[in-house]
């Protein structure tokens, strides 16, 4: 084995443990589909950062670069210092091997030392109850999970995930979890799905403070499944400096106006662009037609050869907050925190209608510690906790005391803080039909690829 099996697989081992801590450092996508609970790599920490700038992804970024200088230099330095000493070949060969002799057992070594250490941290962690949560990046501030944990002496595994489609995709490749903050559609076709447990309101005291609107929407009527997080809805966000108030009139046409043609972001979202223009035609976003949906992409397909718009996600809040756009289309949550930071900035919800969204929280049908996930879920009813969240998050939450202190204080006279929902042509999404959403996402590709 040690004489022959092992030097044959040396390159084949090498290589892999290279391919993969490459993966680890660079491919987000690969990363987050194959890690487990718990694990969070640098691909994954540094997507979960960009929703808002971040030093510690500069640091990184430069910590990366000094050790990959270090290492090159390194390679180069070393042979020619060794050289230097006008070693014989036979004493250099000889140096060699010893070094590489020495530096196989500090290796296996090493591996021994750490395997060791995970067996008893796994040890240690088995003696704790453990809490398995999925969010959405920058969804939580992360003293909160601290201060939960040393309050109900347990170990919570926190995740994040980019966007509902790819949270689902990963549940149904068989990743277990026991609470997920997901989005009003989701929750509809998990529910369907049978892949929800119904919550116990006796373990959730603080269920009286959540608005009693938000308990009753359409995806889960009887709130049998879900406790609200936070909710909002979409709107445009403009530069007070650049834009006349005479054209907010137009509502969501104010985005074909040629006027503003290069000085536009649009968000980066098949179904979010697609509501904005079913909503400028008259139609219900939730449609079913694919006419009325072919309509809705001819509508876009013209908006996006006349205005040049940027399709962009989470930056889009770095981007306002500098200016560098006359409008964008963002969630209210989003624009009470850029318009906190740059009061030029403004929003409002135009009267063709829009979507009304709520994240709530969820306990899967694979909820290990249901004890446990009741009071986590009911951590974040309490006012003291939400007023910390909601500074760090932006959204309105679905706490009512919470929602007040910022509506008449913190964001007092922050328009994209508690914004006019009482429009009758707004709408909750509801979960689309497979064959309709991969239709409208075959037309969303063919716009952003100008095809």
């Amino acid at each position: 084995l040690r004489k022959v099996i092992v030097p044959m697989l040396k390159p084949g081992i090498y290589a892999g443990m290279l391919l993969s801590f490459t993966i680890s450092l660079d491919d987000f996508v690969v990363s987050f589909f194959v890690t487990g609970n718990g694990v969070s790599n640098i691909s994954i920490l540094v997507y979960n950062m960009t929703k808002r700038m971040n030093p510690v992804i500069n640091a990184l970024s430069a910590l990366l670069i000094v050790v990959s200088v270090v290492i090159m230099v390194a390679m180069v330095v070393i042979p020619k210092l060794i050289q230097k000493r006008n070693l014989t070949k036979t004493k250099t060969s000889a140096s060699f091997s010893r070094i590489r002799n020495y530096g196989t057992r500090l290796l296996l070594f090493g591996m021994v030392v750490f395997m060791a250490a995970m067996s008893i941290r796994g040890l240690v962690s088995n003696n704790q109850r453990v809490l398995r949560v999925f969010n959405t990046g920058e969804y939580v501030d992360m003293k909160l999970i601290k201060q939960f944990e040393k309050e109900n002496d347990c170990k919570v595994q926190y995740e994040t995930f980019d966007s509902n489609e790819s949270m689902y995709t990963k549940i149904k490749s068989g990743s277990t979890y026991d609470i997920i903050i997901t989005s009003d559609y989701m929750i509809e076709r998990l529910i369907k799905e049978k892949e929800l447990a119904k919550l116990n309101a006796s373990k959730i005291t603080r269920r009286s403070n959540v608005f009693e609107h938000l308990l009753h929407k359409d995806f889960d009527p009887k709130g049998e499944y879900s406790i609200p997080y936070y909710w909002g809805s979409v709107g445009i966000l403009y530069d007070k400096t650049k834009v006349d108030k005479k054209d907010l009139k137009a509502g969501w046409e104010l985005l074909r106006n040629r006027k503003y043609a290069g000085n536009l972001y649009m968000y980066d979202s098949a179904r979010d662009t697609f509501m904005i223009a079913l909503k400028s035609l008259g139609y219900s976003m939730n449609t079913e037609s694919k006419k009325e949906i072919d309509k809705a992409y001819k509508w876009l397909r013209k908006q996006n050869q006349k205005m040049n718009p940027v399709y962009v996600g989470d930056d889009v809040m770095d981007n306002m907050i500098s200016g560098n756009k006359a409008l964008a289309v963002v969630y209210s949550g989003d624009a009470s925190y850029i318009i906190n930071e740059n009061s030029n900035m403004d929003f409002f919800i135009p009267g063709q209608g829009s979507n009304v969204w709520t994240d709530s929280m969820v306990m899967t049908k694979d909820c290990r510690n249901k004890d446990l996930a009741h009071k986590y879920i009911d951590f974040f009813l309490d006012k003291k906790i939400g007023i910390v969240n909601t500074k760090y998050i932006g959204y309105d939450s679905g706490v009512k005391s919470v929602y007040n202190y910022f509506k008449n204080k913190y964001y007092k006279g922050n328009s994209g803080c508690g914004p006019d929902l009482t429009g009758k042509l707004n709408e909750e999404f509801h979960n689309q039909s497979d064959d309709v959403k991969k239709y409208m996402d075959s037309l969303w590709t063919k716009i952003k690829t100008n095809k």
